[in-house]
């Protein structure tokens, strides 16, 4: 079976470390790498690493630029054929993760991802992730990094996470690697991972910058598709206001309007127009 390197990279955020490392070390299978990336914290975080060191197999305490590159550091530092990032604050979903994980993966896909549970105040929220992924899937969501068993290789073979962005480089990863290098995949259907949505990309202030790298992404790598996706795009956040909704429901507008989507995915997507 191949080896999976799970990646936890923190900053001041000790508690969250703190439940991260407890999942991880609770698993019953115990055939795999364990890595933690540290961006020098200063509020404790150091103190739960040691307390820990024990059942961490490599981990570092330095400065970064921010998460990228500590993610980066943990893919150059990964020995496993399989990476998983479970940065601080998520979880493993129970004891058994790793072991139905390993007893799944064969090695014949480049990217392996299963389904996550949101939490957010307390409160949880089941995020299931679809069989067949698209172009038009990825223009407003990704994959769950802490869901997702990716090869280590795939990093060489396209690239390793953009240092430039402070947001998307993740998303940029994942919309490349399978809509422009048409690397394989196959959905894991089970919960991976509770992922922890106090993230900053997660944050309602960073919405913009989030909308703006992304489509410095589309504009890079996908420029036959720019102009098509960017109108996609507007039409979808358009639809997607509630008061929006509300007016169109039954309105000759609506229908013109579901039209032109339509009419947009067909030219984005010819072949495969039937199963947008």
């Amino acid at each position: 079976m191949p080896k999976i390197s799970i990646i936890t990279v923190n900053y001041n955020n000790a508690e969250g470390l703190e439940q991260t490392i407890a999942s991880v070390i609770s698993q019953d299978l115990q055939d795999f790498e364990y890595l933690v990336v540290d961006g020098k914290s200063t509020d404790g975080s150091l103190e739960v690493i040691e307390r820990q060191a024990s059942f961490i197999d490599t981990w570092i305490s330095e400065a970064d630029t921010g998460v990228y590159q500590a993610m980066n550091k943990g893919i150059r530092m990964a020995t496993g054929e399989y990476l998983l990032f479970l940065n601080s604050g998520d979880v493993l979903y129970d004891s058994q993760v790793l072991r139905a994980v390993q007893e799944k993966i064969d090695g014949g896909k480049d990217l392996y991802y299963g389904n996550l549970i949101f939490t957010s105040q307390g409160k949880e929220m089941l995020r299931e992730y679809p069989e067949d992924l698209r172009f038009s899937y990825f223009l407003e969501r990704s994959l769950p990094h802490p869901g997702s068993f990716i090869k280590k290789d795939l990093f060489e073979r396209i690239f390793y996470y953009s240092e430039v962005f402070k947001i998307v480089s993740d998303w940029e990863f994942f919309i490349c690697a399978i809509c422009k290098e048409g690397m394989s995949y196959e959905h894991l259907n089970m919960l991976i991972s509770r992922f922890d949505l106090e993230g900053m990309s997660n944050d309602p202030k960073n919405k913009a910058q989030i909308e703006e790298e992304r489509r410095l992404v589309i504009q890079k790598h996908f420029p036959a598709m720019y102009e098509d996706a960017m109108a996609l795009l507007k039409q979808q956040k358009l639809l997607n206001r509630k008061d929006v909704q509300m007016q169109l429901k039954h309105s000759k507008t609506g229908r013109r309007i579901s039209m032109k989507i339509a009419k947009l995915l067909l030219k984005l997507f010819p072949e495969k127009s039937k199963g947008i």
